[in-house]
């Protein structure tokens, strides 16, 4: 069984409006979120064996401040989930290690979301699905059981097992 864990990018600030959006930072609410969900991963035994991240400010920032209570991951910043559609970032997860058992994606909205919903089966924990068809928020996670290799999971294929947003913690 492989895990696939879907971070959105945790809140960036909008302060500065002659920044690129590439280039926004997180906010402080965003520096706060960023590692307490690191931590609820590795609370609960989510430690991811290799990342995807996009390279935007703000996804970087968000997995520099999640990445200390996960230990050492192998990380591909990628230039294709960068406010991707889902199928790019589908593709960027199909081309992940195979060996890799637990991969993270940490990225935008709407792909994510949009992501998720295409994912998930019908075996998926109801809360979950429910509570992420409702926001993908900014700093959740979605957790999937995946049974498929990387480069076969399609549609259907995973089940959303948890989705924890940083006002649940």
């Amino acid at each position: 069984m492989r895990e696939l864990l879907l971070l959105r990018h945790a809140k960036s600030s909008r302060d500065d409006p002659a920044l690129a959006d590439f280039d926004r930072p997180l906010s402080g609410r965003g520096r706060r979120d960023a590692p307490r969900m690191g931590a609820l991963a590795a609370a609960r035994g989510w430690r991811p064996d290799h990342a995807i991240v996009s390279p935007a400010l703000r996804t970087r920032q968000t997995w520099d401040m999640a990445r200390p209570a996960l230990g050492n991951v192998a990380t591909r910043y990628d230039d294709a989930i960068y406010e991707a559609a889902p199928t790019a970032i589908l593709a960027a997860i199909r081309a992940a290690p195979p060996g890799a058992r637990r991969l993270i994606v940490i990225g935008h909205n709407p792909g994510l979301e949009d992501l998720s919903a295409i994912l998930a089966s019908d075996r998926s924990d109801a809360a979950a699905l429910a509570a992420l068809r409702e926001k993908f928020p900014t700093g959740a996670l979605a957790r999937f059981e995946v049974e498929a290799e990387w480069r076969n999971l399609a549609g259907g294929g995973a089940r959303l097992a948890d989705f924890v947003r940083p006002k649940d913690l």
